[in-house]
C-alpha cells in the first residue's frame, strides 16, 4: 500500500505500466466494488448512476479547462472521434502524425469513400504543416514513446482556421497544459485517469458541428423522459452526443477524477516528469519532459521483466510510465535493470 498526493494505492513496487493500465485509488476501487455488490443484491437502481456520471463529466471538463456543458461521454476514444470524423465535409483534408494511435487516425481514414484524405507527417513537423490542412488530429503525447506535440504550433494553426482534434489519453492526468482552445479533446479513462475501462470523454467547442449519429435515450434533453418514441429531442449541449454510460466505469471515475482535477497540476507534472527524466539521465539519455520513457537497448523489456519491473513493449521498445504513485525507488530499480 502506498500513499501519494493524499490518496492510498494498492499498487505493487516498480509498476511502471500506467501508459497501458492505470491503478485506481483504493477509494475508487472500493466504490466500484460497492456498486457491484448492490447490483448483485438487487439494490442498484438505474437513476443512482446519474450523479457519478455528472461528477466525472464535470471533473474531466475541469482537467481540460472547459465547463461540463461542453463534455460528452462515450465508451472509447474511437467512438467519440468517429462522430467528429463522420461529420466533416466530403473532401476534408486531415493531417495526422506518423505512427499515432489508430483509435484517433482510423476513424478519419474510414471516411475515404467521401473523399476525405488523411496525410501522415512526422510529429515534429505537424505544427508547421497544420495550417495547410482542414483538420489536424494528433495525440498530445505519443503512446509509443512519449513524445509531445507542438501545441503552440497547432494553436496558431487553429487561429488560422484549421480544426484541431487532440487525443489526451496519454497526457491528461499528469501533463500540465491548457487544452481548452482545441476544437475537440478526447481521452479514455483507464490509463492516467486511473478509472475503469469503459468510460471516455470528449470536450468540444460549441461551434464544431458534429452530428449525433449514435443518439439514444441518454442524448435526450431529459434522458428519463426520452426513452420512447419520436420526435427526437436531444440536449442543447454536448450531451446531445452522449451514449448510454457503462455504469460501473463511471462510478470509479467519479471517485477519482474530481481528486485529480483538484491537484496542483504543476506539482503532478514535476513529479512524473522528474522520475522519467531521472531514468533517462541514469541511462545516458537526454531529458524529454515526458512521463513516458521508451528504451531500445537490447533485451530491455526482458531484463525489466526479470527484475520484477512491470512495463510494456511498444513499437519495438520497452515503454515505462511514471505516475503519481511511483517513487524514486521505482526509478532506481528500473535503471539498475537496464544498466
Amino acid at each position: 500500500m502506498r500513499t501519494a498526493f493524499g490518496q492510498e494505492f494498492d499498487v505493487p513496487d516498480v509498476y511502471l505500466n500506467t501508459a497501458s493500465i492505470g491503478i485506481p485509488t483504493v477509494a475508487a476501487g472500493e466504490a466500484v466494488v460497492a456498486a457491484v455488490r448492490d447490483w448483485r443484491a438487487g439494490a442498484g437502481q438505474a437513476g443512482d448512476f446519474d450523479a457519478p456520471v455528472g461528477l466525472a463529466r464535470a471533473a474531466f471538463g475541469a482537467l481540460v479547462g472547459v465547463g461540463a456543458e461542453r463534455v460528452m461521454i462515450g465508451s472509447a476514444v474511437s467512438a467519440l472521434v468517429g462522430l467528429v470524423a463522420a461529420s466533416v465535409p466530403d473532401g476534408t483534408r486531415v493531417l495526422v502524425a506518423s505512427g499515432d494511435f489508430t483509435s484517433l487516425t482510423w476513424p478519419f481514414a474510414a471516411q475515404s469513400a467521401r473523399g476525405v484524405t488523411v496525410t501522415e507527417a512526422e510529429l515534429g513537423e505537424l505544427g508547421e504543416q497544420a495550417a495547410e490542412y482542414d483538420v489536424v488530429a494528433v495525440s498530445v503525447v505519443q503512446s509509443a514513446d512519449g513524445r509531445i506535440v507542438d501545441l503552440d504550433g497547432l494553436r496558431a494553426a487553429r487561429e488560422g482556421g484549421t480544426t484541431v482534434v487532440l487525443d489526451a489519453t496519454q497526457s491528461v492526468g499528469w501533463f500540465d497544459a491548457d487544452l481548452s482552445w482545441a476544437d475537440a479533446v478526447v481521452a479514455a479513462a483507464y490509463k492516467w485517469l486511473l478509472s475503469p475501462r469503459g468510460a471516455a470523454w470528449m470536450a468540444m467547442r460549441p461551434e464544431l458541428e458534429v452530428v449525433p449519429h449514435l443518439a439514444g435515450w441518454y442524448a435526450a434533453a431529459d434522458p428519463w423522459a426520452g426513452i420512447y418514441g419520436l420526435p427526437m429531442q436531444v440536449a442543447q449541449s454536448a450531451r446531445a452526443l452522449d451514449t448510454s454510460p457503462a455504469w460501473y466505469s463511471h462510478v470509479g471515475a467519479a471517485a477519482v477524477l474530481p481528486w485529480l482535477a483538484g491537484l496542483d497540476r504543476a506539482a503532478v507534472h514535476a513529479h512524473c516528469v522528474g522520475l522519467a527524466d531521472g531514468l533517462r539521465t541514469a541511462l545516458g539519455m537526454e531529458p524529454a519532459g515526458s512521463a513516458i520513457v521508451s528504451v531500445r537497448t537490447p533485451r530491455a523489456l526482458e531484463r525489466l521483466t526479470e527484475a520484477g519491473v512491470v512495463a510494456s513493449g511498444r513499437a519495438g521498445a520497452a515503454r515505462l510510465a511514471f505516475h503519481l504513485y511511483n517513487t524514486e525507488a521505482d526509478m532506481t530499480r528500473a535503471a539498475a535493470a537496464l544498466a
